[in-house]
């Protein structure tokens, strides 16, 4: 989801309105796939509603469940041939390593960034570059801790490989993590991909990968936190 500039001409909103999209804007909206887990919460706070013990804990797993999906705007870059973080986190690594096996790109070392999320970071995945989605597959795999270096090889993961229009190569890949045990991709073979738009989401603490094509100048260094859609990663040369 990434935030589209208001149209000109668009009146402005005044009163109550403008305070509802003051409110808005500073509350991140909830990714669908959350619904469930801030619905069931909050049915077992109404229903055990006479018991303070029961309605508190049901407001309140339903609050966590709401900031763990929330979904919030982001604008990405205009510059051609950025590469954007695809996730919220802290970079783990900035390395060369060689793609997932199962994805059949060589074993030659890549330019790759790696990302952590804990618990507390917004967890849904964001398209690092546009392109179109060559390869969407997953991979079933161990849960070890996502902060661990072999996990991009062991743990179960979900691997996009994108095409640019200026015929450069990405791979993205969701890691599961240690309380991780699902991972959502919504991205599919053929589709064409926006920078920053989101494309899939895991739960709950993860790890996301990002190979470069060979030779590219990454920007960043580990121990830097990273905005999902909006810090960037590298800039790829105009003739890739």
């Amino acid at each position: 989801m990434a935030r589209r500039p208001t149209p000109p001409g668009t009146p402005e909103t005044t009163g109550v309105g403008h305070i509802v999209d003051l409110v808005r804007a500073a509350i991140p909206p909830l990714h669908p796939a959350g619904l469930p887990f801030v619905a069931a919460p909050l049915a077992v706070a109404v229903i055990g509603g006479r018991r303070k013990w029961v309605r508190r804990t049901g407001l309140l797993a339903a609050a966590a469940c709401a900031t763990f999906f929330r979904h919030p705007n982001r604008v990405p870059p205009n510059r051609a041939g950025v590469v954007v973080a695809p996730a919220d986190g802290e970079i783990a690594l900035v390395d060369t390593a060689a793609p997932p096996a199962e994805l059949g790109l060589g074993d030659a070392p890549l330019p790759r960034v790696s990302i952590f999320l804990s618990v507390l970071d917004v967890h849904v995945q964001r398209t690092p570059i546009s392109g179109t989605a060559r390869t969407v597959l997953h991979q079933s795999g161990q849960f070890r801790s996502a902060d661990l270096p072999e996990a991009s090889a062991v743990n179960e993961r979900n691997s996009v490989v994108i095409d640019t229009a200026g015929g450069a190569q990405l791979v993205v890949v969701q890691i599961a993590g240690l309380l991780a045990r699902r991972i959502v991709c919504d991205a599919q073979v053929g589709d064409k991909l926006t920078i920053g738009d989101t494309y899939g989401l895991i739960r709950f603490g993860s790890r996301v990968d990002t190979y470069f094509p060979a030779g590219t100048e990454l920007l960043v260094e580990p121990g830097q936190r990273t905005i999902g859609g909006e810090t960037v990663l590298a800039v790829l040369s105009t003739d890739s």
